[in-house]
């Protein structure tokens, strides 16, 4: 069985607006070689609608190697895509899911041969709290927003994790990966 991944950005104070950060070209490095190691990436609406323009980049390439790469990375991982309102993705990649996240988490995890990587806040938190989540790998930016979406709201239970290893960037980003 392959592990479940929550895989994230957030200020020093919690926030994970996808516009607030230091997205750099190490920052790109990471997440390519953490998405070309997994198997797939689930997605909440919002969260995929904010990736397609990864997609467009791949249309007209930036010349930013990282961030070039990174397109071509997230174009090929497959992604599934958890809306209640998306009838189709408009992405070869990605499709929509059919059941429930936790069920179709639970299916996933027994069948997988690769890692799975969870990329939107509302789907972290519905997992954490039906506890399937395996890891987290929380990237913290040195900002603090002030103001925004917090990661870590409406969770049920408080959960202990063991700090399993730290990676250091050289804008002062630090992922901090964590076992469940």
């Amino acid at each position: 069985m392959k592990k479940v991944i929550a895989a994230f950005n957030m200020t020093l104070d919690g926030t994970c607006d996808h516009t607030t950060g230091i997205a750099d070209e190490e920052l790109h490095q990471h997440y390519a070689e953490l998405i070309a190691h997994a198997g797939m990436i689930l997605y909440g609406r919002t969260t995929y609608q904010l990736m397609q323009f990864w997609q467009e980049l791949l249309k007209k390439p930036s010349g930013e190697k990282a961030m070039d790469t990174f397109a071509a990375s997230i174009a090929k991982i497959p992604k599934l895509v958890f809306s209640n309102t998306l009838t189709d993705t408009g992405w070869e990649s990605a499709k929509i899911a059919q059941k429930p996240l936790v069920e179709t988490v639970i299916e996933l995890k027994q069948q997988a041969t690769k890692d799975i990587l969870i990329g939107s806040r509302s789907l972290i938190i519905q997992l954490l709290n039906a506890k399937l989540i395996d890891e987290f790998q929380i990237c913290i930016h040195p900002i603090i927003e002030g103001k925004g979406l917090k990661l870590f709201d409406d969770i049920k239970d408080s959960t202990l994790l063991k700090l399993h290893k730290i990676k250091s960037l050289k804008s002062g980003v630090t992922i901090f990966y964590y076992l469940l």
